[in-house]
């Protein structure tokens, strides 16, 4: 924990003045829009995404308000996807936050949600780059594509390439953007764009896999969804891909091997219980402790500073993390 206070230190202020320009994006619209996004705002969350675009910006010498424009721009629209993706999962509680769907109709909160994707367009068009706009668009057909595809094409499956794919485009994506965009603003950039962008990749792959490893290491009620969530409901993850392949004469695991679902719960919950003090679970975290190898070896080309060691803690933090 103490590395996210080290890394959070050096844009502690800047992290501020990024929420407050998110906050100002609901400025004289519907008050229930902003009240929306003051509730949305108040769950707090790690903001590990600006963290990574505005020391990326500052390593590289990049303008203050535009590195918060874009941090905003970064943040909004991973806040809109998670208005979505709340909805879609019938999740109640973020962050041990009641989410917009638990309090509002459907139909309001997806309205919600593409006001805010709205507000991230705009300030994305502030960053007056033409580059950061195409990308920023390219990055948000990726997460939508991403999330039809696993509503309708990786259920029940044990596919680790369709598995990287899916946390490419639900996670890993926006960290790659929220790196290269950054080096994209900034006087050096160009030289640095592809590396960064790479870090901002592995790092994002390594935070999804711990994500899937919480699904199911985590507490329900700091959660606010069942443990193996994912699992119930046909999603295959990387802690039980390694399960699969360990033990395929599992009855439950050679039904995901075969593309089945698993449809009785008792099942399910056995095989959440098997996973969770398996070796799948370790296996997954070396995984993930891999990508976070790469990610400050990449690093080790950048100029050395102090935004430098906050982006190579901000690697280690990502498997380090309990939620």
């Amino acid at each position: 924990m103490s590395a996210t206070v080290n890394f959070l230190s050096l844009v502690e202020e800047d992290i501020h003045a990024v929420e407050n320009l998110m906050q100002q994006q609901a400025d004289g619209y519907n008050p229930d829009v902003g009240a929306a996004l003051s509730h949305l705002l108040s769950s707090g969350g790690k903001r590990m995404r600006p963290s990574v675009t505005l020391l990326v910006g500052k390593m590289l010498g990049s303008d203050r308000q535009r590195l918060v424009t874009l941090s905003a721009a970064i943040e909004l629209l991973h806040t809109a996807t998670l208005v979505h993706d709340d909805l879609i999962d019938g999740a109640l509680l973020r962050r041990g936050i009641t989410t917009l769907n638990a309090k509002w109709s459907p139909g309001a909160t997806v309205l919600t949600g593409d006001f805010l994707f709205a507000c991230a367009a705009k300030l994305a068009a502030d960053t007056e780059s033409v580059a950061v706009m195409k990308i920023f668009a390219n990055t948000l057909k990726v997460i939508v594509d991403g999330e039809v595809a696993q509503m309708f094409a990786s259920r029940c499956q044990v596919n680790r390439a369709a598995y990287d794919q899916r946390i490419y485009a639900k996670t890993a994506s926006l960290f790659e953007t929220s790196a290269r965009s950054a080096a994209i603003i900034s006087p050096i950039g160009e030289n640095y764009s592809e590396d960064i962008a790479r870090y901002g990749y592995n790092i994002g792959m390594a935070f999804q896999i711990v994500d899937d490893i919480l699904d199911f290491t985590g507490e329900q009620a700091t959660m606010g969804k069942p443990v193996g969530s994912d699992l119930r409901q046909g999603l295959v993850t990387l802690p039980v891909i390694f399960y699969a392949s360990e033990y395929p004469e599992d009855p439950a695991a050679q039904m995901l091997l075969d593309g089945r679902c698993i449809p009785e719960e008792r099942e399910i919950n056995r095989l959440v219980n098997e996973v969770r003090t398996g070796k799948g679970i370790e296996s997954a975290m070396n995984e993930a402790k891999v990508y976070v190898d790469k990610a400050i070896a990449i690093l080790q080309r950048m100029p050395a500073s102090p935004e430098r060691q906050a982006l190579e803690e901000i690697a280690r933090y990502i498997v380090a993390r309990n939620n």
